[in-house]
């Protein structure tokens, strides 16, 4: 994988991520250049949720509205059976289908729109354990470029504290 390409970057391309090593470490633009397009993937997840978010919400709102019209539904239901009792037996038996045929679209727009509910839900919980994977790969990521620092930093001083013992020993060294 290169750094240009333009797809997300997957948990398993952190993982597998392999910089360049140059002459004191990794290749510091290459390091950038991950690093942004992780970001963008964290960012870009987190866009995810926040739609599926709003997705939520306005699947809510659809079903409290479906449940107030059932609600208005079994009052219509009450009122025209009330006047049902007025009416001949052609128009009672009529009314009768049209409230059922009413009740039947309400409670399959319930059930679809619980479904859809449920769809979404799982969609974000799915998006959530993604985005705690992205986390705990990019904090071992992040726990290992400090080990390498470390290792940097060992050997630096080591190779500063032996350069140091061999001008001490060049000027202790006596004059022939």
């Amino acid at each position: 994988m290169t750094m240009g390409d333009a797809m997300r970057i997957t948990p398993l391309d952190i993982q597998q991520m392999v910089f360049k090593v140059t002459m004191r470490g990794y290749d510091k633009e290459e390091v950038n250049r991950f690093l942004e397009e992780l970001a963008q993937t964290v960012e870009t997840l987190n866009r995810d949720n926040a739609v599926q978010r709003e997705k939520i919400i306005f699947l809510e709102q659809q079903l409290a509205e479906l449940k107030r019209a059932e609600a208005t539904l079994s009052n219509t239901l009450m009122s025209a059976q009330s006047l049902a009792e007025d009416v001949k037996r052609n128009a009672h038996r009529e009314a009768d289908l049209v409230i059922k045929e009413a009740e039947l679209k309400a409670g399959e727009l319930i059930h679809q729109a619980r479904v859809e509910l449920t769809e979404t839900q799982r969609d974000i919980s799915s998006l959530q354990k993604q985005r705690l994977l992205m986390i705990e790969r990019l904090r071992a990521s992040l726990r290992m470029f400090e080990r390498l620092f470390e290792v940097e930093e060992r050997e630096a001083l080591h190779d500063a504290a032996a350069a140091s013992e061999e001008k001490l020993e060049g000027e202790s060294s006596p004059a022939l």
